[in-house]
């Protein structure tokens, strides 16, 4: 079992060595210095509460490195799967886009689409470890990338030494206030049983199912099957590859089928 608020210092000395690593796509950042003076505990959990749409960053629209991005009107339902990134001192006291000074040691993210702010819980489908944080920034504007996490988040769900992860985003409802007795609390570790796929079309007709089926076969895919279900009504069958065990095999299946004009996906489990 590993507790909740154990010592960052002593995380930091076991990290130091992994700061290429950590760094992943951004060079030059990566961890604090473990000599750095640095909180001595981790944070709890952000508390989800009423707050009023900043300012700034919240578009309608916005472009970023010539792509434009829409954002949501509204967290209400939201929840996605993909892989989930972090960003540490390099950009620590920077502005965020809502113009709030990044505090990598504070339980926040950042979002392309989520308005901000707005308060996610943020679960990691490799070892079911969950931690709520509140999204006041903009990207990752990388490749299959869903959310970026602050360092002390991904300290929390394991996930500096890998960079990267695999993970479930869900917004956070703040219609009612959440009482602190009642906030949502970092889970324990524990094996996930459920497999992970990627879904890249579900029919209600078994030839359409087949035909992409077909396509994804004849292009490498071996992985690809088509699965029946019938649990609510007519049979609805789902297209998949898989199952998917790390983030760079789930890079290279949604680069190689962006390259098939395949870019409707979602990553689901068994």
């Amino acid at each position: 079992m590993i507790c909740e608020r154990q010592s960052l210092i002593l995380i930091l000395i076991s990290c130091s060595s992994l700061l290429v690593a950590c760094a992943g796509s951004r060079p030059g950042d990566g961890p604090p210095r473990a000599d750095s003076n640095v909180p001595r505990e981790l944070p709890g959990n952000a508390i989800p509460r009423n707050e009023p749409k900043s300012r700034y960053g919240n578009g309608p629209y916005y472009r970023v490195m010539g792509e434009t991005y829409k954002v949501l009107d509204s967290s209400q339902g939201y929840q996605e799967r993909g892989v989930a990134s972090w960003y540490g001192k390099k950009f620590h006291g920077r502005k965020t886009s809502s113009q709030e000074p990044y505090d990598m040691y504070a339980m926040t993210a950042a979002h392309k689409e989520l308005p901000l702010p707005t308060y996610v819980r943020v679960r990691n489908l490799k070892n079911n470890r969950s931690i709520v944080v509140r999204v006041n920034d903009r990207g990752p504007f990388i490749d299959n990338r869903l959310i970026d996490l602050s360092y002390s988040a991904a300290l929390k769900l394991d996930m500096v030494r890998d960079g990267t992860s695999l993970v479930e985003v869900t917004a956070i409802s703040t219609d009612k206030p959440v009482p602190r007795s009642t906030a949502p609390v970092i889970a324990e570790s524990s094996p996930v049983d459920s497999k992970l796929f990627i879904q890249v079309g579900a029919f209600g007709d078994r030839d359409n199912a087949e035909r992409r089926f077909r396509l994804l076969r004849n292009n490498g895919f071996r992985q690809a099957f088509v699965h029946k279900e019938t649990r609510q009504g007519p049979a609805l069958y789902r297209v998949r590859i898989g199952p998917i065990a790390e983030v760079s095999q789930y890079d290279l299946l949604i680069g190689r089928l962006n390259d098939i004009g395949i870019s409707e996906t979602h990553l689901i489990s068994d």
